[in-house]
């Protein structure tokens, strides 16, 4: 794994948007478009931006400039949208995903995060069960929740609904932020999933590989890395990750049948030998 690259991932100097357009250009370095893509992203957000900033500058009242700011979004701006049980592709490109108004849940995120900071708001990303969220402070006494793919907000009931299906100390009634690690790491397991699907597995591989620098020895990302040199017909490599799998995951179902597979291999090499 490139050293720079990991560096840059984990800076505290680069938001998380930018950190997204690093993920983009790793991953499908070998795309001779993707530079004319960035490009295109950032001068739409400029305008994006310009835009929303005009629509609420003659407003006082920083709770109807933030609902204001949401309905130019979402509604003149088309950034509504409904859940996917599956995303394209071209869903997690920061540009084409902007362009064609169809954003995978984390790119959203990013892109009307980075807007609504741009318009003067502090915003964030929470996580509300299921789902990482976006938080908009209108004040020091009222933020706004919602769901980025929707432009939907959660109400007071339906969050503290959610906020008990929470472990820990219930006494914590913070919502903290979550980092980029774990929006980087949420980003990059749908894009493998994404790409496994489409059988793109050279570039599902890598996205393995940013997570397991992210997450070393995660075995869950091991198995998947096995699976995937597996399908690229590197199966005597595939064998130490399924093996750590299997050892660090027991009573997993998928471990079972792996174990009866590898056991299968270890008996036919000492037959051999």
């Amino acid at each position: 794994m490139n050293e720079l690259f990991l560096s840059e991932l984990q800076s505290i100097d680069k938001d998380l948007l930018e950190k997204l357009v690093l993920v983009e250009e790793h991953i499908f370095k070998d795309s001779i478009q993707i530079s004319a893509q960035l490009d295109s992203s950032l001068d739409s957000l400029e305008t994006i931006i310009s835009q929303c900033v005009a629509v609420i500058s003659e407003i006082e009242s920083p709770l109807a400039q933030a609902e204001t700011l949401l309905n130019e979004l979402y509604f003149q701006h088309l950034f509504i949208d409904r859940p996917h049980v599956r995303w394209p592709i071209s869903a997690y490109s920061v540009a084409k995903g902007l362009n064609q108004r169809a954003m995978s849940p984390i790119v959203k995120a990013s892109l009307v995060k980075e807007i609504i900071t741009a318009c003067g708001f502090e915003t964030d990303l929470v996580f509300i069960p299921n789902k990482i969220m976006l938080r908009l402070c209108c004040d020091e006494q009222y933020a706004i929740i919602f769901d980025a793919v929707t432009g939907e907000s959660l109400d007071w009931a339906e969050l503290d609904l959610r906020l008990d299906e929470l472990t820990g100390d219930p006494e914590a009634d913070e919502l903290k932020s979550i980092d980029d690690n774990v929006a980087l790491v949420e980003h990059l397991s749908a894009l493998k999933n994404t790409l496994i699907q489409e059988k793109v597995f050279d570039k599902a591989l890598i996205c393995v590989d940013v997570l397991l620098s992210l997450n070393p020895n995660d075995p869950l990302q091991r198995r998947d890395r096995g699976f995937l040199l597996h399908q690229l017909d590197c199966f005597k490599v595939a064998v130490d990750d399924y093996r750590y799998f299997v050892e660090q995951c027991p009573k997993d179902p998928a471990a079972q049948i792996l174990k009866i597979q590898l056991d299968k291999i270890d008996i036919a090499n000492n037959v051999l030998h």
